[in-house]
């Protein structure tokens, strides 16, 4: 199969292309635009170890012309769509571009994929699209009123192209809603990077608001399980959502003491209100994810945190700054 990994140098891209070569795959292309949301010598430190093995094409996805020559170049058999702009406060400052990427970035390869004969689509989506959502866990079924970001916005809107393109083309959709994915190489922006970091160091960590909000984490070995499922997953509807999530819900601060025992150092607080966009509480029922994608999450946030604060001494004793 020939599969194009959009983001394939990011924190969930190059674990999904290591496993899709672990597994034999031996026609992978990523897609990435290596820019600066990060430091990009991480997201090309993590492809160093597979480049002689992919076609890497290096550019952005609003560039309706350059997706239309990877897309003809390739003649892919599959997307696995992971790129994007990702995290809802900066999305807030800054909508228009996460509108241009996750928007209008995600109908460039939907249009190149038409255009070429690609017929599956996996599309990562987020939890995000809930919003506030009183009923828990959060179902596929859950009826969608009101997203509270630009970021869960754009992901609604993703979904929805994915779906048009199911139902004008033929074209097999499958969409991921990723419940808070963490691990080794994920994103310096995210909280257990920074909080370890900053506790390391002895610096002050920003808590928002008490403490008792609480998200799904799910980590980053069992995201791939689930990518690799949806990449599979050739019966029911033409277009599909799944949840992706860990089935244990944590508290920021469980979240927080448990980084602490990690790194074996007490936070210092610095206590600020909670963020506009941020939802309460994030919770996913993964059923339907488990019967049709066999996808059941092993690690629990006790393992999974020693295991990135592991990693990331690793990094930092080799002298590759992570954060």
């Amino acid at each position: 199969m020939n599969i194009l990994v959009t983001g394939g140098a990011g924190f969930i891209g190059s674990h999904t292309v290591e496993r899709l070569l672990q597994g034999g795959a031996d026609n992978v292309s990523i897609l990435d635009s290596f820019n600066d949301y990060y430091n990009p010598a991480i997201k090309r430190a993590n492809v160093r170890g597979f480049a002689d093995r992919v076609t890497v094409h290096e550019g952005d996805l609003t560039d309706a012309a350059f997706i239309r020559r990877v897309f003809e170049e390739g003649r892919f058999d599959a997307v696995i769509h992971l790129a994007a702009r990702a995290g809802v406060r900066p999305s807030i400052e800054q909508p228009e571009l996460y509108i241009d990427t996750n928007i209008k970035g995600t109908f460039n390869l939907l249009e190149s994929a038409r255009r070429t004969g690609c017929k599956h689509f996996v599309f990562a989506s987020s939890s995000s699209v809930y919003g506030v959502n009183k009923k828990v866990p959060f179902a596929e079924t859950d009826p969608i009123l009101q997203t509270i970001s630009p970021y869960a916005m754009t992901k609604m809107a993703g979904e929805q192209m994915c779906s048009n393109y199911s139902h004008l083309y033929g074209i097999k959709t499958v969409c991921l809603r990723f419940f808070t994915v963490y691990g080794p190489r994920q994103r310096p922006d995210l909280a257990i990077s920074k909080f370890s970091r900053l506790i390391e160091e002895g610096k002050p960590i920003d808590k928002y608001g008490d403490g008792h909000t609480a998200r799904d984490y799910t980590f980053i070995s069992d995201i791939v399980d689930g990518i690799l499922g949806a990449l599979n997953y050739r019966t029911g509807p033409v277009c599909d959502i799944f949840n992706l999530g860990g089935s244990q819900t944590v508290t920021l601060n469980d979240l927080i003491a448990t980084i602490e025992e990690a790194i074996g150092k007490k936070a210092i607080i610095h206590q600020l209100p909670e963020q506009p966009g941020d939802v309460p509480l994030t919770s996913a029922d993964v059923g339907k994810a488990r019967q049709f994608l066999n996808f059941r999450p092993q690690t629990t946030i006790a393992q999974g945190v020693p295991a990135y604060v592991e990693w990331f001494r690793k990094m930092r004793a080799a002298g590759v700054a992570v954060c």
